[in-house]
């Protein structure tokens, strides 16, 4: 009767007071919640026992009924309860913040309603934000989607949409602070020159698209922060190398958990414009197709001048120009960089620095440079041109200057130490002290051959640090006349050595050769430095050179170096790193350098200095 609700209250009165077992009965079972025909079945059973145990069946039932309801509506009003606990406290701090001066959604929706009024974007991208603001709005601060969607319209509003910096049209002061920066790399400083000539006289102009190619240390990368210092803009970098995931160039959709933003973004906005000297470093580094995507791939819209002006970031989801961005790439080689993204590219060689140059470079930049990062004062130390010219010739051998600056550097501490330690020291550093300074040296330019040797002939060699020299043996023992190739050679420059071979026997008689000399004689060509990996055609002419001396044992000019590929019909043809490989020359002291005539075009694109004491 407690448990029911529904229950008279008379009903608990009269059962208290019936005294007769079988009235009692028949009253429980008249008031019991249950169908009439139940009712009926229970008046149909005549024995009291039967009957009663029937009844307290179904009593115990309804209390197990009624147990469970009160269960559930205690447990419904304490969820309500809480409920209104909650709404309550939040009334409350809603009325204290706004008494403080408003709750911090509102106070977040102001503040970028007013940043809003101050950006000049279109109005295809002011419809997206107050769409996207009304988003914001409508949500809770407590909600976990409020602070995805803050910070996406953080992000929107901080980017510089339309914003450029003013560039400088003193094409007479933007080459002074170029030369002053970089000697040398004519190539690049013109056609910055070039850009800035055309901007001046039409007024706007997309940016060109640059990819700077050359060994490492040749300034690649630091000639980004002379040109726009040279033309005004502001400068931002980002580094290429190792990258592997797409998602870095062009984000994450907002919706994934900890989305954010592609890299090329991010850099527009850390740069606060939208016109940057924008630096790719190491463009051939990055990866080709992988399980996150193909980065190299999405480079091709951010590089491509017809594609950029509605760059899509997956993050932004909107369009973005970049158009009016100058990217500058940099990189070792093209071997590894997709021919798409070559194509769109305005492609500069930079080649390595001669001697002279590597001397100019020292005393304009490097010297001042490393002086004044080890705390020293220009009257404290003195490096003559001859202790700079045995470093170079001796103690370093590359195309650039970055081992050149290290040497400096470490003759540049050794004074810092005596005058830390207020010793008595020369000001002037003598070319005796240099092995004490530097230890022995670790490179032997002067590594020609000292005499005229049958069988060996020196070869020129192109690597991604630059051009190299290197020597094509030969020797010959009795046997069934068999080629033997060894020095770690590739594939390409096996088969070389197999068409001069091939080439060498098809033409004996007219080198005076005894063809039966081919069958009873072995030949053996080997390349020194076997642990170095080698390959390319460009040795071609040596290998067979170094065949018909150790034939016909005639020497060869010890001054002379040759490259060039060999064709079946003996015919030499060009080969590239021209440049690189002169450089290798002139470091080793040789004189004479053999070429195909194909290449007579590229010496004639190289400056006479380079060419100056060669034949």
């Amino acid at each position: 009767i407690k448990l029911t609700p529904n229950m008279p209250t008379d009903v608990s009165f009269a059962v208290q007071n019936i005294n007769n077992p079988y009235f009692l009965l028949n009253y429980i079972s008249a008031h019991l919640e249950i169908p009439l025909a139940e009712k009926q079945k229970l008046l149909e059973v005549n024995d009291f026992t039967k009957r009663a145990t029937k009844v307290l069946a179904i009593l115990s039932k309804e209390v197990q009924m009624q147990e469970v309801k009160m269960q559930i509506q205690k447990k419904v009003s304490t969820d309500l309860d809480k409920q209104q606990r909650d709404y309550f406290l939040t009334q409350q701090l809603k009325t204290i913040q706004e008494e403080l001066g408003g709750n911090p959604t509102e106070q977040a929706v102001l503040e970028l309603r007013d940043k809003a009024r101050t950006k000049h974007w279109s109005k295809e991208i002011e419809e997206v934000f107050n769409k996207e603001l009304v988003k914001l709005e409508r949500m809770h601060s407590s909600s976990p989607d409020y602070s995805v969607q803050l910070n996406y319209l953080n992000f929107m509003i901080e980017l510089p949409w339309n914003q450029y910096t003013k560039d400088n049209f003193d094409l007479h002061k933007a080459k002074e602070i170029l030369d002053a920066d970089h000697y040398g790399l004519e190539k690049v400083k013109e056609r910055i020159i070039e850009y800035l000539a055309v901007l001046k006289l039409k007024g706007d102009m997309k940016s060109p698209i640059l990819c700077l190619v050359g060994p490492p240390g040749v300034g690649k990368t630091s000639l980004g922060k002379s040109i726009a210092k040279a033309i005004g803009r502001n400068y931002i970098r980002m580094a290429l190398g190792g990258l592997n995931d797409e998602s870095e160039i062009r984000g994450h959709r907002k919706t994934y958990i900890g989305a954010m933003p592609g890299r090329i973004l991010k850099s527009i906005n850390k740069a606060k414009s939208s016109n940057p000297v924008f630096v790719l470093d190491e463009i051939d580094k990055v990866a080709g197709m992988t399980v996150n995507g193909d980065p190299s791939s999405a480079m091709l819209e951010v590089l491509d001048p017809e594609q950029n002006t509605a760059f899509h970031d997956n993050y932004l989801d909107v369009e973005y120009d970049l158009s009016r961005v100058m990217f500058l790439a940099t990189a070792n080689t093209l071997n590894t960089v997709q021919p798409a993204l070559i194509d769109r590219m305005e492609v500069i060689n930079i080649s390595g620095y001669i001697f002279e140059e590597k001397m100019e470079i020292a005393k304009r930049h490097l010297i001042p440079k490393q002086i004044k990062e080890h705390g020293l004062k220009k009257s404290q130390i003195t490096i003559s041109d001859e202790v700079l010219s045995k470093v170079i010739n001796e103690y370093t051998r590359e195309s650039g200057v970055r081992q050149l600056e290290k040497m400096i550097a470490k003759l540049v501490r050794s004074r810092a130490v005596e005058l830390a330690k207020e010793e008595k020291y020369s000001k002037t550093i003598k070319v005796e002290s240099l092995q004490k300074i530097l230890g022995l040296p670790i490179a032997d330019h002067n590594m020609h051959l000292e005499k005229d040797t049958v069988g060996v002939v020196t070869g020129l060699a192109w690597t991604q640090v630059g051009g190299e020299i290197l020597f094509i043996e030969a020797s010959t023992s009795k046997g069934k006349g068999t080629l033997t190739l060894t020095g770690n050679l590739g594939d390409v420059m096996k088969e070389s050595a197999t068409l001069a071979y091939e080439y060498l026997k098809a033409h004996a008689n007219l080198l005076g050769i005894d063809p039966a000399r081919f069958e009873e004689t072995n030949l053996h060509i080997h390349v020194p430095e076997g642990a170095t990996p080698k390959d390319g055609p460009s040795a071609g002419v040596t290998m067979f050179t170094a065949m018909v001396s150790i034939f016909t044992n005639r020497k060869v000019n010890s001054n002379f170096a040759m490259t060039g590929e060999i064709t079946l019909r003996g015919k030499v043809t060009a080969v590239g790193g021209i440049k690189e490989k002169i450089l290798a020359a002139k470091r080793s002291k040789i004189t004479d350098i053999i070429l195909s005539e194909e290449n007579r075009r590229d010496i004639e694109d190289i400056t006479k200095d380079y060419l100056e004491g060669l034949t």
